[in-house]
């Protein structure tokens, strides 16, 4: 992404995202750091095709120009499965089926894609501990184990790039470095590339994540947020 923008209001106060540059490259994997309100949850959306960029800015994945799927408009063919063939999203909030068992929930990114592969499923769920509410709906998991799920979901059609919010933020400590090893060994061993965002900075720097900082600054009105390289 180049020259990468978008803006909200509220009221009369604006905050606006500037990325002059970001790239990820297969296999690579980095981890969006800042303070709450600086803007990690709107980058990830706007990466994900989940936000109209604003003009001028950017973005192609190979020869796809991304950006400009946004003019057939936001609920456009194009636009949806350019979005689930190319990433694998893990919202803050889980983002889970209600009316689906766990089960139904990871394997629904293999049936939208036409990427069924339930030895895959199934090795997701084992390493992340799932196997044993397989047969569950979301309301009745904890907390953690529906971001979990949320995470083998992402990972289970095997998309080039995944983007994951606070991934780790509801996971106890043994459960969180589980997911961080997962996420490096899918960059790894599928050449996938992975970019989440985190608090956790201490855990992060301790697993060699490369990091990237959203820096806030307050302009009269406007509150102004640049992404810049910085230390985790």
């Amino acid at each position: 992404m180049q020259d990468g923008q978008v803006g909200l209001r509220d009221g009369d106060r604006v905050f606006r995202l500037q990325v002059k540059a970001l790239q990820l490259e297969p296999g690579q994997i980095v981890a969006l750091t800042g303070a709450s309100g600086s803007g990690k949850t709107l980058l990830l959306e706007l990466l994900g095709l989940l936000r109209r960029p604003g003009s001028g800015t950017r973005y192609r994945s190979g020869g796809l120009d991304l950006a400009g799927l946004w003019s057939g408009g936001p609920r456009s063919a194009s636009l949806a499965r350019t979005r689930g063939r190319l990433f694998g999203f893990v919202p803050q909030t889980g983002g889970l089926m209600p009316f689906l068992n766990v089960a139904e929930n990871v394997a629904l990114t293999q049936r939208v894609t036409d990427r069924t592969d339930r030895p895959h499923m199934d090795a997701l769920l084992g390493r992340l501990g799932l196997r044993d509410v397989v047969g569950l709906r979301p309301g009745a998991l904890s907390i953690g184990q529906r971001q979990r799920a949320a995470i083998a979901r992402a990972l289970a059609h095997r998309s080039p790039f995944v983007i994951a919010d606070e991934p780790t933020a509801a996971l106890d400590n043994d459960s969180a470095d589980r997911v961080l090893d997962l996420f490096l060994d899918t960059a790894r061993q599928q050449g996938t590339g992975v970019i989440l965002s985190s608090h956790d900075t201490a855990r992060i720097a301790r697993f060699g994540i490369p990091c990237l900082h959203l820096a806030t600054r307050t302009e009269g009105a406007q509150v102004i947020a640049r992404l810049e390289d910085g230390p985790c």
